[in-house]
């Protein structure tokens, strides 16, 4: 069994990101004096209501601010979300997280594992190490294949 871990706690680094609207629906942007908690380009789990998810961290086209664009069930969607379920405006309606608003992104475990909530709420994370990097190679090797 996994170790609980609250958003609060000394060991988690909790990130304001905006809610902004896309022509799909919402991202959450990530400012650029924070990317340095995100891996660029990369797929990481994020938890949305107890529920670990995936999401493509993304570059923006101008600046340094990266974004979250979406939150999926499965790491292909994240990579390549045409005809999947994009979770995340769901969720930012489900908390009545108005465009411009503020998303608290923590980060449980650095370029691994990350959770959502609304500024305000305490959440708590099931705090596991990522697969060493020899499995998350297989794993990888497996999706592409």
């Amino acid at each position: 069994m996994s170790d609980r871990i609250s958003s609060d706690h000394p060991s988690v680094r909790t990130v304001r990101a905006t809610c902004t609207e896309t022509a799909t629906g919402v991202k959450l942007e990530v400012p650029a004096d924070d990317r340095d908690a995100f891996p660029t380009d990369e797929v990481v789990r994020l938890v949305l209501e107890g529920e670990e998810l995936f999401a493509q961290i993304e570059r923006a086209l101008t600046g340094d601010e990266l974004s979250v664009p979406g939150v999926y069930e499965t790491p292909d969607s994240a990579r390549d979300p045409s005809g999947a379920t994009d979770r995340l405006p769901e969720w930012v309606d489900d908390h009545d997280v108005p465009l411009g608003g503020s998303v608290l992104i923590d980060v449980v475990e650095p370029e691994f594992l990350y959770g959502c909530r609304a500024p305000g709420e305490t959440v708590f994370y099931d705090a596991r190490e990522p697969p060493s990097d020899s499995l998350s190679e297989i794993a990888k090797d497996l999706e592409d294949g």
